[in-house]
């Protein structure tokens, strides 16, 4: 019982991400979000779940893992009601971004407290497996959960979803789950504010600078922020006596590639789903719950490609997989790159599909494996949560790039378009742009899809620098696969 509380959570916070990339078009329409803004749905709540996930692992260790861990399960809940209650598109994102501070402090403390409720061994072993499976399984049952959802009843009940099941988990803590141990220690408070803001405003700026261009005076100011906030970060960090993000994780070189490219993967993953959900409904005209099966086939595939990075490490070691598997995240980012207005699912959309996910698979267990490595025992925690925390920044900063190559593009396409559509257009249709400022299909279904496929070369370009960092700057050691042929191949897969 206390597993599948602490396995609920996480599946709660983890579904999260996925089951809200469904109902992007939904929302879209509903609250009147551009495209561009659009990506702020989902970078308010994994800047703000990335941003704060370390501090919310710190706090469990100082204030006692259960009653932390149901503090962010409330503020989760509250957050998500809220949500589901938005009457514009300001109020949503506030939501989101109280969300994602709710699964900052739920999440890092969920998977502590397998370490104090379970003992070590074969049992906590196998409570790891559990919360690695939910944690992997959990976007493939978002997007099928966010398909149902918006299907029958509205886009809002993608959020008022974890009501119901959040407040079990409250209920359900203090009967399954015993208080842990607290140890003294202080919050880096001032790392986690300047390093969450600095990256809030570095996105802001790329995606102000996809609306209103680069020479906008708010676009700048948002990039001159951003630096020097960022640079406060690195000094407050260096001075601090408990930081938030250890610096001297980045000294090991194998480690520092590592989160490289975590960093570039993660955009490209992020970039790939929003963009592609927006062209399969928009485009392909698929209903939600078609949409959620459509995308099925990629949790299936990560799960083939995972399996076989973890039998073979111990073999060949995780740099190949690490080299070849972004080379394939790259051909099929490059393959999508290729999708226009008369492209169908099976003949220009699955197949990209199937080659990124395999190559996403096999970066998984490669990455986590190596971040570990060669970690003493009382920072494994920090290491893994920076890798956590990485790929969640990584994939904010990434698919606000992406947004600003698109918006770009697709200003470009609209150009074209528009004096093709004044041309051909009713007096009434003409009447309808002029208020709305939007075309109509299929002009409008030129402007997204040429839009989407910028944003997949920018996407494929994030993957190929992946690949270069694994080839030059990633070395193992023969230690390294001695140590693998032990049992580390059990370890890292299950990270």
């Amino acid at each position: 019982m206390a597993l599948l509380v602490i396995a609920s959570c996480q599946l709660m916070v983890v579904l999260d991400i996925t089951i809200v990339n469904i109902a992007l078009p939904d929302i879209q329409r509903s609250l009147d979000f551009s495209t561009t803004s659009l990506a702020w749905v989902v970078n308010a709540y994994t800047l703000t779940f990335g941003g704060l996930l370390l501090l919310g692992g710190r706090a469990g260790d100082i204030l006692g893992r259960r009653r932390v861990f149901i503090f962010g399960v409330l503020l989760f809940v509250l957050a998500s009601l809220l949500g589901g209650l938005a009457q514009n598109a300001g109020q949503l994102l506030a939501a989101r971004a109280l969300q994602g501070v709710g699964g900052a402090i739920a999440s890092p403390t969920s998977l502590a407290l397998i370490s104090t409720t379970f003992r070590e061994g074969p049992e906590r072993n196998r409570a790891f497996g559990v919360f690695a499976a939910v944690s992997a399984g959990g976007g493939a049952i978002g997007l099928l959960a966010g398909g149902v959802l918006v299907e029958w009843l509205n886009w809002r009940w993608v959020l008022f979803v974890n009501v119901p099941i959040g407040l079990l988990i409250v209920l359900a803590t203090p009967r399954w789950i015993r208080e842990s141990e607290r140890h003294p220690g202080h919050f880096d408070v001032t790392g986690a504010l300047t390093s969450t803001a600095g990256m809030v405003l570095l996105v802001y700026g790329f995606i102000r600078a996809a609306q209103e261009g680069w020479r906008d005076a708010l676009t700048l100011a948002s990039f001159a922020g951003a630096v020097v906030l960022l640079l406060l970060f690195v000094l407050v960090e260096k001075r601090s006596r408990q930081p938030i993000t250890p610096l001297h994780m980045f000294a090991d070189r194998n480690r520092a590639g590592t989160y490289g490219i975590m960093l570039c993967l993660a955009a490209a993953i992020f970039g790939m789903f929003f963009f592609l959900t927006l062209f399969v409904q928009n485009v392909l005209d698929f209903s939600p719950l078609a949409t959620g099966f459509a995308f099925l086939p990629v949790s299936a595939v990560i799960a083939i490609g995972a399996g076989l990075a973890s039998r073979f490490l111990p073999v060949y070691g995780p740099k190949p997989f690490m080299v070849v598997g972004a080379i394939l995240a790259a051909a099929g980012l490059g393959w999508l790159t290729l999708t226009d207005v008369h492209s169908t699912y099976a003949g220009s959309v699955l197949g990209p599909m199937l080659v990124f996910s395999l190559g996403m698979g096999m970066e998984f267990v490669s990455l986590t494996l190596m971040a570990l490595s060669n970690v003493a025992t009382q920072e494994t925690g920090a290491a893994s949560g920076l890798l956590n925390a990485t790929q969640q920044v990584g994939g904010s900063l990434g698919l606000s790039i992406l947004v600003t190559m698109y918006g770009t593009a697709s200003t470009n396409e609209a150009e074209e378009q528009i004096p093709r559509f004044l041309s051909q257009a009713t007096p009434l249709e003409r009447l309808q742009f002029q208020r709305t400022g939007q075309l109509p299909p299929p002009y409008s279904d030129e402007v997204l899809t040429a839009g989407v496929s910028a944003a997949f070369v920018m996407a494929a370009i994030f993957t190929v620098v992946a690949a270069l960092i694994a080839v030059l700057a990633i070395q193992v050691r023969p230690s390294d696969l001695e140590r693998l042929k032990g049992d580390g191949v059990g370890s890292g897969g299950a990270a």
